[in-house]
């Protein structure tokens, strides 16, 4: 069965810098090369469940300009339904600079534009796309407002809600009450529950934060040591593939994607789908760029088959 996916999110054109490191305050260092490619959380995320091989439509905002349409035609070319993007005319596209050091590590510089300007109108206007899901994905490049209207129409149409809190801010705890999974990664799920992830306690104990917050499936990301779940049917932590990684952009959203192609809508198979999407993951990470690093269906299958 294809899972039919609906992303409800930021549309940014990545610009990427590599540099041997990262300055310091006040330092200025030369760039060795510049390249730009369609990015942003929400579509890196719709782009992996489409190319992971699900049934993909996006809701977000562009600038009604170059940037805007070129989004737009990035998401087409990857057989995403965009017909639930608007073009704002007061708002520029949204974009990002990404500083990409010789290990692979990045640090990253939003403007929101258009992304903020994501609206619950819109969302509402994406009723079918919504209510035709198994899954709705949302993040927080986007107004909060907005993903709390989207998953109150995901739960009034029995459709499971994926939340990823990222960048970590403080949520509106109605957002929790109608979120099914949430996919932090360490360093968010700190800031969210107060509880510093070190070992499998700490991550049982973020669960049951969670849990009384109303969510009561979790996956932990723990970047190159692997993930752990907790749901109601048990808890495991799951170690990541051994890679060697050259660009980290795109990584968490390939794994969130990758992970909504596969899951069943009553979580069953979670584990099974937690190492589909870090095998995609390890793909992504091996790669340059955001969009055009992420795995195809086909190259995830050849991996596990290595």
């Amino acid at each position: 069965m294809t899972n039919k996916v609906t992303v409800v999110g930021s549309l940014n054109v990545d610009t990427t810098l590599r540099i041997k490191r990262m300055p310091l305050p006040g330092e200025t260092l030369s760039s060795e090369s510049k390249s730009s490619a369609a990015g942003g959380k929400g579509a890196n995320q719709a782009v992996a469940a489409a190319r992971a091989g699900a049934d993909t439509k996006f809701v977000g905002r562009v600038g009604n300009d170059q940037s805007g349409q070129f989004m737009i035609d990035s998401l087409s070319e990857n057989h995403i339904d965009t017909r639930y993007i608007t073009k704002d005319d007061n708002a520029g596209t949204g974009s990002a600079t990404i500083l990409l050091d010789d290990n692979g590590q990045n640090s990253i510089l939003v403007y929101g534009g258009a992304n903020q300007c994501v609206s619950p109108a819109d969302v509402d206007n994406a009723q079918a796309a919504i209510a035709n899901a198994d899954f709705v994905i949302a993040q927080f490049e986007t107004p909060q407002e907005t993903t709390l209207e989207a998953f109150k129409l995901a739960k009034q149409h029995g459709v499971k809600t994926i939340l990823n809190p990222a960048p970590a801010a403080k949520i509106d705890p109605e957002i929790l009450k109608v979120t099914d999974l949430i996919i932090p990664n360490e360093t968010e799920c700190a800031t969210l529950t107060n509880v510093i992830i070190a070992d499998e306690t700490s991550m049982l104990e973020a669960a049951g934060h969670f849990a009384q917050m109303g969510v009561k499936n979790l996956i932990i990301t723990v970047g190159s040591k692997g993930a752990f779940y907790c749901t109601q049917n048990g808890y495991d932590f799951v170690p990541a593939f051994k890679v060697h990684a050259v660009d980290t952009t795109a990584a968490g959203d390939t794994f969130i994607g990758a992970l909504s192609s596969q899951l069943k809508p009553d979580m069953s198979n979670i584990k099974e789908a937690l190492i589909f999407a870090q095998r995609a993951s390890s793909i992504t990470v091996q790669r340059m760029g955001a969009l055009p690093s992420i795995p195809t269906l086909a190259e995830i299958k050849a991996a596990s088959q290595n």
